[in-house]
């Protein structure tokens, strides 16, 4: 694992989106694996101002999301498409119908997960974009999720549900189940890049980084990967500096 820590969340998020940014005019028919919540934003708003300034197309890009709430139909502000719609694709030249995000209204979970399997087999992310949480966890994964995981369901751990609390009215909006990708999905793609920033990350970032690799931290998996960069600001790189 390549780690690089930078000065603050913007110099983060002007690193990775150089990377992203490399992929994308190598490859026009890329396919991006993104993430949601706050941390890749900054990355999202400096892949928008390039697409606007340098006019970089994005036509035949495919896109693949880790993750969708279960209960949160795709018009629901809450819901990850929303999200990605209004901070991402809608201010691209995307075409929509390649971007891929599991479906959260989905009547019977198996059938979504394995179709979201399926999507998966043929959409090889060129570049994988990550987060990670307070406790570890990478896309829904929480902790002591099996390396072997496919996509699947989820209940999501309490320290998880206060996190992104921040992006409802309420913690009683957040719901408690997701889909996600597994981890065995997540490992598949040919680079990874995991950002992290603040200080609440910490502990979680010294744990993939410097623990063993073990479930009980389920971005300590990314050790084992060939091609997977770290980008973590200081206030999230103390611990291991």
């Amino acid at each position: 694992m390549k780690i690089i820590v930078t000065r603050t969340y913007d110099d983060m998020s002007k690193e990775a989106f150089r990377l992203v940014k490399e992929i994308v005019a190598k490859k026009k028919n890329a396919c991006l694996g993104l993430a949601t919540g706050s941390t890749p934003l900054g990355l999202y708003d400096l892949l928008v101002k390039d697409h606007l300034d340098n006019k970089t197309t994005y036509k035949d890009i495919k896109t693949v999301n880790l993750d969708e709430y279960v209960g949160l139909d795709k018009d629901n502000i809450n819901s990850y498409a929303y999200f990605m719609r209004t901070n991402l694709f809608d201010k691209l030249d995307i075409n929509l119908s390649n971007t891929f995000i599991p479906n959260g209204i989905a009547s019977n979970y198996e059938e979504e997960c394995n179709r979201y399997n399926k999507v998966l087999e043929e959409l090889i992310p060129d570049i994988q974009i990550l987060g990670i949480g307070s406790d570890g966890h990478i896309a829904f994964n929480e902790p002591n999720t099996p390396f072997s995981s496919l996509t699947h369901v989820t209940s999501l751990e309490e320290s998880t549900i206060k996190d992104n609390s921040r992006l409802f009215n309420s913690i009683d909006e957040v719901p408690t189940k997701a889909f996600t990708q597994g981890i065995k999905n997540i490992m598949n793609a040919k680079q990874i890049v995991i950002l992290a920033s603040g200080k609440n990350k910490q502990n979680a970032v010294y744990n993939m980084i410097k623990g063993n690799v073990n479930e009980s931290c389920p971005a300590s998996v990314l050790q084992l990967h060939p091609n997977c960069i770290a980008i973590i600001d200081e206030d999230a790189a103390k611990l291991i500096m």
